[in-house]
């Protein structure tokens, strides 16, 4: 398959500013991938499609408040700094963003909050907009992360033209988040209620975890028309012992194993055995699914609507199937549904 397949026109109103009122009652498409049939249902209504031993994977990564805002020494120039991943926590070195970044070269110093209390030191340029940087803190480690906390925002998607609101650090965040290290949400999950677990947990269904830190290399578009050639970043995962034990037992039993967005789908099949059944990992994984490919994992997923030619629609296309996919989003764009990180979900069965 070519990039050009994966192409189609998105009207912008359909694009998601503002998360639903409750978070469970977004709407959800169902698609039967046997039958290739398209329903339309509310989002707590993902429960009568679970079942005693039944398992959704989830991703418990938590988003930490990734983008600050710094003035450059001597001019004052406004420079965003996105962070992206840690380097060295005893040198506090960071792998970050900047924008604009024409301005930012090796050797200038950014300060940051009214202040000035915390500094950072440019010390590489890694890629156009990439560069580390060395903060400067008098404190602890622990008191120097606290001041990012405190100094950072919530980094909701760029398309997203709002300013950012209190509401989003608490609803651009899953309510099983734990395991800070994410700049960007597993956004299928966004939609589960503790209400609606609650209900699933009743019901028999067992919840596997997974940690896979989104970083931003996910919404990095793909430039070539050979998807063979798309590179993926690679981020970080953790798949313990207990997770594999719940997912296993339910694969023995041909229970029904729903994978809960494209990051925990990408995570268990980084990690599948030559008996198809899922390994303990501790790493990184830059694994790209793209038609075909063979899922040894999971039978359903739950997954939000994503942008055009995005590596995320081209995982859903060969779990879907690339046709019935695009009768999916040809229905989804003329029933309005709404599109991107905070918008509806699609159930595959």
């Amino acid at each position: 398959m070519k990039l050009s397949h994966f192409q189609f026109n998105l009207p912008k109103e359909l694009l998601a500013e503002f998360p639903a009122e409750n978070r469970d009652e977004s709407r959800l498409m169902v698609i039967d991938r046997k039958k290739q049939t398209i329903e339309h249902k509310m989002f707590k209504d993902v429960i009568n499609y679970f079942d005693d031993g039944d398992v959704l994977i989830l991703n418990n990564t938590k988003v930490f408040p990734a983008r600050l805002y710094g003035n450059k020494e001597k001019t004052g120039a406004r420079i965003e700094v996105f962070l992206l991943r840690e380097l060295n926590s005893e040198q506090r070195l960071w792998d970050v963003l900047v924008d604009p970044a024409r301005k930012i070269r090796i050797g200038n110093k950014l300060y940051f909050g009214d202040d000035d209390s915390l500094v950072a030191e440019v010390i590489d340029n890694t890629t156009s907009r990439g560069r580390t940087l060395r903060f400067l803190y008098d404190g602890s480690y622990e008191e120097f992360r606290n001041k990012l906390t405190e100094l950072g925002e919530t980094p909701i998607p760029k398309y997203i033209s709002r300013d950012v609101t209190p509401e989003d650090a608490e609803r651009y965040q899953t309510i099983y988040a734990k395991e800070e290290g994410a700049v960007a949400a597993p956004t299928a999950g966004l939609h589960f209620s503790k209400h609606l677990l609650k209900k699933l947990e009743i019901k028999g269904v067992n919840f596997a975890e997974v940690t896979l830190h989104v970083g931003l290399g996910t919404f990095n578009p793909v430039e070539v028309e050979d998807l063979s050639k798309h590179k993926m970043d690679s981020e970080e995962l953790i798949i313990t012992q207990e997770a594999c034990d719940i997912v296993n037992n339910a694969k023995a039993n041909k229970k029904r194993i729903c994978a809960v967005g494209t990051t925990s789908m990408r995570a268990i099949e980084s990690s599948v055995s030559s008996q198809n059944t899922l390994n303990p990992f501790e790493g990184w994984t830059n694994k790209f699914i793209f038609p075909p490919h063979d899922f040894s994992i999971a039978n359903c997923m739950i997954t939000n609507f994503h942008t055009p030619k995005s590596t995320l629609l081209m995982m859903i296309s060969a779990f879907c199937g690339h046709d019935l996919m695009k009768r999916a989003y040809d229905e989804a764009i003329k029933e309005e549904y709404k599109f991107y990180s905070y918008g509806d979900a699609m159930l595959i069965i």
